[in-house]
């Protein structure tokens, strides 16, 4: 995902403590239960290399994710914290994961020893400034929770949370040195403090707000905190300047915390809240409203453990159930919450919204995770669905089209396609309640009929020149599969006008087909393909792909792969083009993204456009192909080490893709009903669905030497397609597949058991 261009109402209101408890008791299954799934998580994968993942404490989809932070470097900092680093600046509250553009950071706290210091300091001198250098041996990370000891002060900092509070327990070294906690309302991870503000209620509460542009362009967040002793001097700065008083605003307010003997333990609860000052405090007090760090921990992970074994597999193969785990853990940090205990929040349109009946949530990477998250989301998050297409829907009636990259109540339009329609159109026809076709339908419309980003040549020429609107091509195989979705969800509403308009407009990807190269090409405005043509070379933003190229974006019609079929002429002619996908080879050119990593060939598994593509072979009748590839880019493309995952995480999308190809089963058209079959590289996955059905799939003689289905059977019966249809899957039940060493070349073969674009 490209640099950025510059329920639980009731149970939420609960103090935490009720939730001490009654976590401890919930789950899914009495084995689940019993299973520390927790301890399978390695939070530090994908902390490396261009993963761009959050370390840190925080609970499944929760506002608060505090974690350290690092001196902010460029791209591969977009978390604000990168295992190649030694420096931590200090502790900040909400942070992005996965995403390739960097923003947030929020209020961020450091404990330090020896003289006062309001600076954070450099890289190549830090002993100038309050940040400390630390080592990943004294480092120490799970599912909400994070500990470090800082080298230079000899501090040990631990760290968990609630949805909207983090918790922090500093504890300092033996002999009483001079001891600063700094709250630093100017540093952020790669944005810019516009204003910012700090107040001391009492001895033991400090309220304040810190709003900031960046990638989103106006955040507004507010913030209190209680110390768990008094705090015997409080000072505040305006950058280096000390100001009077019990309050301070400007740009750049640091509020500092000075003992004269460092207590031996302090702990601070920090509450955020995109409203007021207020709700921060009421937040603190209805999530933790005790000082007991230990309970509150066992309650995140109790929380981790519950969702976490919503999906549960057995494998021999320890290191794949690492990678299943912390997958399933890192697709479960966005969207995240954004609203306060009492249900109020902050609109796109800066509005107030009190005490609304549903979650809100930000953090919508669309045109990432569109493709499988929210598949993923509708089997093992289906309660927080609802809420999520809520927030879509509240976004689209404030700013008058569909969230494209929403962030923290900004709308930042990064990436092309109007993506929260084929979310929107998969929840709606997978049943999710409480969403009205109707109001989709609207909603749809608008984000579908606006002029800008190509659209307005789509309804006047039926297609997008490229001499007219960079990123041509990758808009319109984007706007095809929105369109796609729209025409599926005014079907279900007999809205027949609405479903021929946009099923012409869907199949508007066929103009770009060019039959004697067979790639997807640019046309300009005379309706001829673009000339120089070269299918390798990416120009990032400028070219016709959007951080790709043809060779990966001809493959784009997840939604009617039988007509891309059709265009090559034959499956043999369509299977020929795509096995030289995976072996190309070529230069992409000095002006390519980084996005375009985990090369397979010139197959991009690093960026989302091409995740389906390994699954399209079953349309073709090779479902054996589409087994061999799954299998190479589950092994080769996720490792359980830091710099183990491929490309940006992007929030859930990364590791929602291996989490459902290691279970054997894929969305390659989300909205269509059913799941193409990989290969499972699991002995057995359970699907823990609501009112307690369960589904399971399970793989016989499966081994890293059997990647091939040689049968199957559907709860008992012979089941000789290469597809599962999502009704199937509800309503409980067991696929069992046998695996073997040599393809099964008639499994799923006839025309009759392929996959479909639709399913009666």
């Amino acid at each position: 995902m490209r640099k950025a261009r510059t329920h639980f109402r009731q149970a939420a209101a609960r103090p935490f403590r009720w939730l001490l408890g009654g976590l401890l008791l919930i789950s899914a299954t009495t084995h689940a239960q019993n299973q520390k799934l927790t301890s399978y998580v390695d939070p530090m994968i994908g902390t490396g290399g261009h993963g761009h993942v959050f370390l840190g404490a925080n609970v499944p989809f929760g506002a608060v994710q505090v974690g350290p932070q690092n001196i902010f470097k460029g791209w591969d900092w977009c978390s604000g914290y990168h295992y190649s680093d030694s420096l931590i600046v200090g502790f900040s509250h909400t942070h992005l994961s996965g995403t390739g553009g960097s923003d947030l950071g929020d209020v961020l706290i450091m404990p330090y020893t020896g003289p006062l210091k309001t600076d954070k300091g450099q890289q190549k001198a830090p002993h100038q400034g309050y940040l400390s250098r630390f080592s990943h041996q004294r480092e120490t990370a799970k599912p909400g929770y994070y500990a470090v000891t800082l080298d230079d002060y000899g501090i040990r900092a631990e760290l968990t949370s609630s949805a909207r509070v983090g918790m922090h327990k500093y504890t300092f070294p033996a002999g009483g040195k001079e001891a600063h906690v700094i709250i630093d309302l100017k540093e952020g991870i790669d944005d810019k403090a516009t204003d910012t503000y700090i107040e001391q209620i009492d001895a033991q509460t400090f309220v304040g707000y810190r709003f900031s542009k960046g990638w989103a362009r106006d955040q507004r967040l507010y913030f209190a905190i209680k110390t768990s002793a008094p705090v015997p001097q409080f000072s505040i700065y305006n950058e280096a300047e000390k100001l009077t008083g019990k309050s301070g605003k400007g740009q750049s307010i640091k509020g500092v915390f000075n003992f004269a003997k460092a207590p031996s333990t302090l702990l601070l609860k920090v509450g955020i809240s995109p409203v007021s000052t207020e709700n921060a405090l009421a937040n603190i007090q209805a999530e933790i409203p005790s000082w007991d760090f230990a309970k509150v921990q066992q309650a995140t992970d109790a929380e981790w453990n519950k969702e976490l074994a919503k999906v549960t597999i057995e494998t021999k193969d320890a290191t794949a159930r690492r990678i299943f785990y912390t997958s399933m853990y890192h697709a479960l940090f966005a969207p995240a919450l954004f609203n306060d205990a009492n249900g109020d929040y902050r609109g796109t349109d800066k509005k107030v919204y009190e005490k609304a009946p549903f979650q809100n949530y930000t953090i919508f990477s669309l045109w990432d995770t569109y493709r499988t998250a929210q598949s993923l989301y509708l089997l093992a998050q289906p309660e927080r669905v609802g809420d999520m297409m809520q927030s879509m829907l509240a976004i689209y009636r404030q700013q008058g089209k569909l969230p494209i990259w929403h962030l923290m109540g900004n709308e930042t339009n990064t990436m092309v396609g109007y993506s929260a329609v084929p979310a929107l159109a998969e929840a709606y026809l997978k049943g999710t309640p409480g969403l009205d076709g109707n109001q989709l339908l609207d909603a749809m419309r608008a984000s579908s009929t606006r002029d800008d980003e190509g659209v307005k040549y789509v309804k006047e020429l039926g297609f997008i020149p490229a001499d007219k609107e960079s990123e041509s091509v990758a808009k319109a195989m984007e706007y095809a599969i929105d369109d796609w979705s729209i025409a599926q969800v005014a079907k279900k509403l007999g809205k027949q006008e609405d479903y021929q308009n946009y099923s012409k407009r869907a199949q508007y990807y066929k103009k770009y087909f060019d039959p004697h190269t067979r790639f997807m090409r640019g046309l300009t405005s005379d309706g001829k393909f673009q000339l120089p043509f070269d299918p390798i070379q990416s120009i990032h933003r400028q070219n016709n792909y959007t951080e790709g190229n043809a060779w990966q974006y001809t493959w784009l019609v997840p939604q009617d792969p039988p007509g891309l079929i059709k265009l090559f002429g034959s499956d043999a002619a369509f299977v020929e083009k795509l096995d030289s996908l995976f072996v190309v080879q070529g230069s992409l050119g000095e002006s390519a993204s980084p996005d375009i990593s985990g090369l397979i060939g010139m197959y991009a598994h690093g960026n989302e456009p091409s995740h389906a593509t390994v699954y399209l072979y079953p349309y073709a009748g090779q479902q054996w192909k589409t087994a061999a590839k799954v299998r190479q880019v589950l092994r080769e493309m996720y490792l359980d080490k830091p710099d183990g995952i491929s490309g940006n995480e992007d929030c859930g999308q990364m590791s929602a893709w291996y989490i459902m190809s290691a279970m054997g089963f894929y969305p390659v058209s989300p909205s269509s009903g059913a799941y193409v079959l990989g290969s499972p590289i699991v002995d057995k996955a359970t699907i823990r669905l609501p009112k307690g059905k369960v589904f399971v799939l399970e793989a016989k003689n499966n081994s890293a030497a059997n990647p091939y289905i040689q049968s199957a059977k559907l709860n008992g019966k012979p089941y000789p397609n290469s597809y599962l249809l999502h009704k199937d899957v509800v309503a409980g039940g067991t696929l069992e597949l046998t695996m073997g060493p040599q393809p099964n070349t008639s499994f799923g073969a006839a025309a009759a058991n392929r996959p479909k674009e639709v399913y009666e």
